[in-house]
């Protein structure tokens, strides 16, 4: 791969190539980007979204909406550091392309900020409760009537494909989605791959997949227009990651390493003591002793701390790139940055004491085997009213249920993977609150 190609441009629908060079400074196509995914409907929904803990009461704790900002940051630091010595490494990129540093610091933003985009209410969880529908209880019905991809694709509902699909699939009067550059677009794309074959290696891409079957054409397209691996032949759809998409990554991983860690000692759910021991562990090189024992409240500890262990971990996570572009590159990098992290084992640590402690606490797991139900009963009401639309066999009650759904979403004349998948897709973009609402009201629990 060549970053002059992994840097492109260009977006949907254009028939001329967009040159780096003639770019207006004031507005980037890359920032164009940003704007494009921070003003979406999608992403406002995040607000309600699950991060740590579903439906939480405290104004504090983080949602969708507020970790995806901050790792946006953390992301736009990393590209900009990355940035500045890809360049001064590779200068022909600057002198006779224009690109800058900050151009990969943009691109990184904007894919981190749209990272968890596609996820649907309730966390991994809401995931995991769409699939389980369609695997084990009333959708197992459809799996005859399915190619073995397509079935895949909604038995292992993923938020990223999900994402994948919210950013660039065309509406009547909207070609293209959100016609986001395809280095944005390819720096998203964490799994390049389609459902099947599933975890094909150990390879860190290979871990999930990255696109539905309704969109593998377009996928295909951005991948090769990127100069991206292909790393399969044959029939099943798979390339290398792009460059940047380690850094979208590290990023993440940073911050629900750190913050979600924060989150826990805020709730209560992890002692002040034992959390503060974890993070002065991952910072002890750099801390100034003075200033934190000047600290007298604890939310300012612990925010000095976060401070410098996210801008640790920055560092680290840079230096593993820089030192591995080549392999990354031939896209032979195998693991994630953080996982090649010299603070590995305390990394290790804080997340473990936050599954344990946080993730796995009685108020999660309540919450989760709620929305288990939820999302479940939601699919169940309208996937039977849609298919049986279709099928000519719709009772009164299905005719109504149609009506409540947003009108992109209630075209019949569709093929059944089409409205399977579209209807995962409507509850994946339900915030955890507005989920709530609407089984209420389709359950007669609510007027």
């Amino acid at each position: 791969m060549n970053w002059e190609q992994l840097l492109s441009l260009k977006r949907f629908g254009d028939t001329n190539k967009r040159l780096r060079k003639e770019q207006d400074e004031t507005r980037l196509g890359f920032e164009v980007d940003y704007d494009r995914v921070i003003f979406s409907s999608a992403f406002r929904s995040l607000q309600d979204k699950t991060q740590v803990i579903p439906l939480s009461k405290t104004d504090f704790i983080h949602t969708r909406l507020t970790h995806s900002l901050e790792v946006s940051v953390v992301g736009r630091s990393l590209g900009r550091i990355v940035g500045k010595k890809i360049l001064e490494k590779h200068p022909h990129l600057k002198e006779v392309h224009g690109y800058h540093y900050n151009d990969f610091g943009a691109i990184v933003a904007v894919a981190s900020l749209a990272h968890d985009i596609g996820n649907p209410p309730f966390g991994h969880s809401g995931e995991k409760a769409i699939g389980e529908y369609f695997k084990t209880g009333n959708g197992q019905k459809y799996k005859d009537k399915l190619t073995p991809k397509e079935y895949q694709d909604i038995i292992d509902f993923e938020g990223n494909a999900n994402g994948f699909k919210l950013l660039t699939e065309s509406r009547t009067g909207v070609e293209g989605g959100l016609r986001l550059s395809y280095a944005t677009l390819g720096t998203f794309m964490k799994y390049p791959k389609e459902s099947l074959p599933k975890k094909p290696t150990k390879h860190i891409a290979d871990k999930k997949f990255g696109f539905f079957q309704t969109e593998k054409d377009f996928f295909s397209e951005v991948a090769k227009e990127l100069g991206l691996l292909q790393t399969r032949d044959g029939k099943d759809i798979s390339f290398s990651r792009h460059p940047l998409t380690y850094l979208v990554e590290a990023a993440d991983d940073i911050c629900y390493t750190i913050i979600d860690f924060e989150d826990g000692i805020n709730l209560g759910l992890i002692s002040e003591d034992y959390a503060l021991e974890y993070l002065i562990k991952l910072v002890k090189d750099k801390i100034n002793t003075k200033k934190y024992n000047q600290m007298v409240f604890m939310q300012d500890r612990l925010s000095y701390l976060r401070a410098l262990a996210i801008n640790t971990l920055i560092t680290d996570a840079a230096t593993i790139f820089l030192e591995n572009e080549e392999a990354i590159l031939e896209g032979s990098f195998d693991v994630s940055l953080l996982d090649k992290s010299n603070y590995i084992a305390q990394i290790k640590d804080i997340i473990s004491l936050s599954v344990s402690k946080v993730y796995k606490s009685q108020e999660v797991i309540e919450k989760e085997i709620a929305g288990y139900k939820i999302i479940s009963d939601i699919l169940d009401v309208y996937t039977n009213a849609l298919v049986k639309t279709a099928e000519g066999t719709a009772s009164n009650y299905d005719s109504i249920v149609l009506q409540t759904l947003p009108e992109h979403y209630q075209n019949t004349d569709a093929p059944l993977y089409s409205l399977l998948l579209n209807t995962c897709c409507y509850v994946a973009s339900l915030s955890d609150s507005g989920a709530v609402h609407i089984h209420n009201k389709i359950m007669g629990k609510q007027l």
